[in-house]
């Protein structure tokens, strides 16, 4: 296969590699000894591109020292294929090599597997809807991307070794004619290639757009080259004959200057030619030159001198100089003619401006180099400046996608930067509160303040990618009740907005158990029962706490009066009521004979909860207690909805029993009757409980100014005839309510 990189300008950034890398320590051997390590995993398996790994390993490395990487990082593009043979991966690699490298092969591995899962997803949806290979959505490479950005901010080594390794994806690829799948050479043209752009390692960026289009687009990319081909000789000749010419008259001028050829590649050409709509004769740039010199003045004057010697086409001049772009790239840019009319293009720039257009975020990254000003006026005073210009960029990278891609694929997220240095993923429109509560949530119960890129700003202000946000918190304290409120726009995240209302309903149940915990107290008091335990108040009542006591109080769902009852043994029975007698209770069954049966299980203890009491053909519900079997509640219990919400994993299916409400089979149900107090009253309510054949097992009684209270506790066969006694109950004289508990 006939290398690309021949053909390319030697833009190459070799501080790229050697910066990113300088964490990774140097070890004698350390090649040597990881291709050794890899040869006996690797050498007989095959990639999912049907290329062998080791070749790939091998290739990569290469790919690697040509952009100026040093051995450690050629090192570890074997121990990154490594891992996938591996039990016990960053135990095996640490112990060789050390951890930093295993957290580089590991790191990369990862991504590997998130990348090839996306692309995976996208060939199948694309085969679903029959796109052609350059209309593709980017929708299943949104996830990936952004976890790349995740990665990448953790450890550029991995942009790296991976910007190696797709490039040399696509030489096999190139090299064995098989057919490509579409996703992988889209992803490398909308994805790589952008990213090997934005960090200036044209030598990569350069040959993955050229392959990737002559994956995508055969038959253009044949068409162009052939254009190209048919005067490569002559144009070569009289590029290096304008750039000796240009060369020399400088050097008579006075003006010290480097005369370079440019030539243009494939994929730049039709992205200029449709981009502008024109034909391939009228690209000025297939012929270009660049003239690097000391300082800005003497690009001024290397522009007036090239103007006097050609014939200018004055349209196509930019000072990018008196007006950067946006990403801090200076250059003169002008078309000229030559004598025989034909267009060649001409850059000119300073030293300076070439380093920062060639070498992009390296020239951040190693800011040592360049000293305390930096490239292009871009100070890099410490090490977190220049982390933070390199995030910048891939944040930058990252919305370029965005426009490549089609409007709404990265509408809805923004990128900020914590003040370590870290990527947060944000919605669109979130303020400081989103941001604390996405870093933890007590930092955005705490939050207090903010400073954005080093200013304070309210609380309220919407953030934008590629920001420093600085929280400042109290000690300690809660959210303001303002935050749930849309209208004032504390919060846009879904996420921030359940935990502030998670924090205001639990500040609500401690406001409301301290509620009934005063109820319950003030009782204690009125009844002279200070001295009995809270907890075992609340278990005589049928709950699991006190705490749960409370708060059913404190929600007035239950009533004090029962509390009351409890605590009050039993009136004495008038003496015009002794004939009222209480029969022993008979026990209702225990087996499918009537009683309960757990769906799905045999011969399992159960229970009638003593709260609720229930009875055929009540809508029943199990809750399996500790050591004591299957508690039985109605359905509509407050106490069985408590428990619930604390251990909804321990529910269990029940049902009555087939024989239920046959002879012999009954159950207890609390019965209250609200009445005024009067002569006879309870032996007139025992008297329909009687008439009715409903056996009365307890009673208790109380009376407060006039008005009666009173529990009676019946055994029923099913509870649907009760309603129709409790309806005769409340027909007696004086009474005012008789209802079931």
């Amino acid at each position: 296969m006939k290398s690309h990189s021949s053909e390319l300008s030697g833009a190459a950034s070799p501080q790229v590699i050697a910066a990113t890398a300088q964490s990774l320590p140097e070890q004698a051997g350390a090649l040597l000894r990881a291709r050794a390590f890899a040869e006996p995993l690797l050498s007989t398996q095959t990639l999912d591109t049907g290329e062998n790994i080791l070749a790939h390993a091998d290739a990569v490395a290469a790919i690697l020292k040509t952009i100026g990487g040093s051995e450690a990082m050629q090192a570890a593009s074997y121990l990154v294929y490594a891992c996938d043979h591996l039990n016990k991966p960053h135990e095996v690699i640490a112990k060789a090599f050390g951890d930093n490298f295993a957290d580089l092969a590991l790191e990369t591995t990862k991504l590997v597997r998130v990348q090839r899962m996306a692309r995976l997803a996208q060939t199948s949806a694309s085969h679903t809807a029959h796109a052609a290979p350059m209309a593709q959505t980017a929708a299943s490479q949104t996830e990936s991307v952004r976890k790349m950005l995740l990665a990448f901010s953790k450890d550029l080594r991995v942009v790296m070794l991976r910007l190696a390794s797709r490039l040399q994806t696509l030489r096999h690829f190139a090299a064995s004619k098989l057919p490509v799948p579409p996703s992988l050479a889209s992803e490398s043209l909308q994805v790589f290639a952008p990213l090997a752009n934005r960090l200036g390692i044209w030598e990569i960026k350069w040959e993955m757009e050229d392959l990737s289009f002559r994956f995508l687009e055969p038959d253009t990319y044949r068409q162009v080259a052939r254009l190209l081909d048919e005067k490569r000789t002559e144009r070569e000749a009289s590029v290096e004959k304008l750039r000796q010419q240009l060369a020399a008259d400088l050097a008579s001028q006075g003006i010290t200057a480097t005369v370079q050829g440019r030539p243009k590649h494939i994929y730049s050409i039709v992205k200029k030619m449709r981009g502008k709509s024109l034909g391939f004769d009228q690209v000025y740039d297939i012929r270009a030159l660049r003239i690097v010199v000391p300082s800005v003045p003497d690009c001024y004057a290397a522009l007036s001198w090239v103007h006097s010697q050609f014939v200018p086409v004055t349209e196509e001049f930019d000072d990018y100089i008196a007006r950067p772009k946006a990403n801090g790239y200076q250059s003169l840019h002008t078309v000229v003619r030559d004598g025989t009319g034909l267009p060649i293009e001409v850059q000119i720039r300073t030293q300076a401006m070439h380093d920062h257009a060639e070498h992009g975020v390296a020239a951040h990254w190693a800011y040592k180099e360049a000293g305390t000003k930096g490239y292009a006026g871009v100070t890099a005073s410490g090490e977190y400046d220049a982390k933070i210009a390199v995030l910048r960029q891939l944040l930058a990278w990252e919305r370029d996608l965005s426009g490549q891609q089609g409007a709404g694929v990265f509408d809805d997220r923004i990128y900020v930067l914590t003040p370590d240095a870290a990527i947060v993923e944000l919605p669109k429109g979130a303020t400081p509160v989103d941001f604390a509560y996405s870093v933890h949530t007590n930092l955005g119960h705490r939050c207090r303040g903010a400073r954005v890129d080093g200013a304070m700003v309210p609380l309220n202000t919407p953030l934008k990618n590629g920001q420093t946000v600085e929280v400042t918190a109290a000690k300690e304290g809660g959210p303001s009740r303002d935050w749930l409120n849309p209208e004032l726009g504390f919060l846009a995240s879904h996420r921030a907005r359940a935990k502030v209302r998670a924090w205001f309903n639990v500040l609500a149940m401690g406001e409301t158990i301290a509620k009934g915990r005063e109820a319950v107290e003030k009782l204690l008091q009125r009844e002279g029962k200070t001295a009995i335990k809270l907890d075992d108040l609340a278990s005589q009542l049928g709950f699991n706490s006190a705490d749960d006591l409370f708060e059913v109080v404190g929600k007035d769902e239950f009533s004090l009066r029962n509390i009351e009852i409890v605590l009050r043994p039993p009136e004495p029975l008038p003496s015009e009521d002794a004939l009222v007698l209480l029969k022993k209770p008979r026990h209702p069954g225990a087996s499918g004979k009537g009683g309960v049966l757990v769906v799905g299980v045999d011969s399992l203890m159960t229970q009638l909860a003593k709260c609720c009491k229930p009875a055929p053909p009540d809508l029943i519900s199990g809750f399996v207690t500790r050591g004591k079997g299957v508690s039985v509640h109605r359905a509509d219990c407050s106490n069985l909805r408590n428990m619930v919400n604390r251990s909804g994993d321990r529910v269990i299916e029940v049902e009555w029993g087939a024989s239920t409400g046959k002879e012999g089979n009954v159950y207890p149900v609390d019965v209250s009757v609200e009445a005024v107090d009067r002569q006879g009253l309870l032996r007139d309510i025992s008297e329909v409980f009687t008439k009715e054949k409903m056996n009365v097992i307890g009673v208790q009684t109380q009376s407060v100014k006039g008005t009666a209270w009173m529990t009676f506790t019946v055994e029923v066969a099913e509870s649907g005839r009760l309603a129709r006694v409790l309806k005769m109950v409340s027909g007696l004289s004086g009474v005012r309510s008789a209802r079931r508990r």
